[in-house]
């Protein structure tokens, strides 16, 4: 019997699960839109008659994609001076009897140029009714894929937790009403969500309804708001800004947020953006700030603890080097039945969901989880692994039976980007490693 299968029989880390359902297995298949929320979005887009819907909705997920954080004014000043003084540098070189006045002006004007040229030009969304549509037909079904999937990582690995009240910061289209409510159904008993939008507001409510005045909501107990609860003793079990820093102007702003949203936290908060550079930058400021920050008031005195998906609290390995890439996941989902749209696409996103309570469900001793931050690789006897490590470094793990254990080996063929690996601790020569 090989050293790995004697340590195998030690540690029961599948709890009775088959390997294909492994404790670490978060992932989801193709998603669907709740068959509600679909026939309602439908008829709300056909009644709309919004012209070239298609194209625009096209146009707007590029858009939206692409879309960078606004230059911080600091950076911009910095800029500004550094160019100035290669400028004048340029100009002292090669003066002749030109007026120091009017070099000065000159080069004042090629300062502002090259900023304007070379500077991205944020600007906040401001959706009317028919934007919102268009929002709706590009967004709502990759949004409600993300959140869900994002979910789904409480929900498997904390299955005891049942929220009685939620609150969606940017709640748009009330994409997290519907995906907390697909995950947790008639437990949640207060939904709070703020937009400062009021067509978008209507939209939600509109899709609640199942697009018709009359009608009871599907889902009861939602409240809309256009601005945050005042009161920071009330608290929410589930807090959500799905798609939200992003809208916010500069890093001051983003941090304010992220502080009133913990405060209003009770158990989880729940971060997500696109899985580009600039989203998952701003969830690892949002996390630093969590885990460092300190408030001069605090209502609650419970820690910050990171749940998902980084398995450590030490800096992001994924910034560390240069060029840096993103941590992302993706999610299948069925787009919205309409021109233009294929039968299935993928969702690609950051998430960060933070805690203040330790979860029900007790972690096997002698294992340690590393989260897989690309598509496994299944070959013969082997399996190519990249994770990120409980020691806060990034691995590239060929798994084989032989090499570890049989039980490790089946559930990395199992496994897929975005699940958690487990990596069984073994003691050699009297100090204790991971099983590599």
């Amino acid at each position: 019997m090989s050293a790995a299968s004697q340590l195998q029989s030690q540690v029961d880390f599948l709890k009775g699960e088959p390997h294909r359902k492994h404790p670490g297995v978060t992932n989801l298949k193709t998603l669907r839109l709740p068959d509600e929320l679909q026939t309602a979005a439908r008829s709300i887009i056909h009644r709309a008659q919004v012209p070239r819907l298609p194209d625009r909705s096209c146009s707007l997920t590029n858009f939206l994609w692409s879309r960078k954080q606004a230059v911080e004014t600091l950076t911009l000043r910095q800029k500004a001076v550094s160019l100035e003084k290669e400028l004048w540098e340029k100009a002292m070189e090669r003066r002749g009897d030109i007026d120091e006045q009017l070099l000065e002006d000159r080069i004042r004007k090629k300062v502002f140029s090259e900023l304007r040229r070379t500077t991205y030009h944020w600007t906040p969304m401001k959706y009317d009714e028919e934007l919102g549509v268009v929002y709706m037909a590009a967004r709502l079904a990759g949004g409600f894929a993300a959140v869900r999937r994002a979910m789904n990582e409480i929900k498997k690995r904390d299955p005891s937790f049942a929220p009685q009240s939620l609150l969606d910061f940017g709640s748009g289209l009330g994409t997290v009403v519907w995906a907390s409510h697909s995950c947790w159904g008639d437990s949640l008993k207060e939904m709070v969500c703020v937009d400062s939008s009021g067509p978008m507001n209507i939209l939600a409510e509109r899709l609640l309804k199942g697009d018709d005045e009359r009608a009871e909501p599907h889902i009861k107990q939602v409240y809309f708001r256009q601005f945050l609860p005042v009161s920071p003793k009330v608290q929410f079990d589930l807090v959500v800004a799905a798609f939200t820093l992003s809208e916010l102007l500069n890093v001051k702003e983003r941090e304010e947020a992220v502080l009133t949203l913990w405060r209003k936290t009770n158990s989880y908060l729940v971060l997500v953006e696109n899985g580009t550079k600039d989203g998952h930058r701003m969830l690892m400021d949002a996390r630093d700030t969590l885990l460092k920050k300190q408030e001069k008031t605090v209502y609650d005195t419970r820690p910050a603890t990171v749940f998902a998906p980084c398995p450590h609290e030490l800096p992001c390995p994924k910034l560390a080097h240069e060029p840096t890439t993103p941590c992302n996941f993706q999610q299948m989902y069925q787009p919205l039945p309409l021109p233009g749209h294929s039968d299935r696409q993928t969702e690609k996103f950051s998430y960060l969901i933070v805690t203040r309570t330790e979860p029900a469900q007790a972690e096997a001793e002698g294992v340690d989880w590393a989260r897989l931050i690309a598509p496994v690789q299944c070959r013969t006897r082997h399996v190519h692994c990249r994770m990120c490590c409980p020691d806060g470094q990034l691995q590239h793990l060929v798994v084989t039976a032989r090499k570890h254990s049989r039980d490790e080996y089946r559930c990395a063929r199992s496994s897929d980007w975005g699940d958690q690996l487990p990596m069984i601790r073994r003691v050699e020569d009297g100090v204790q490693t991971d099983s590599e």
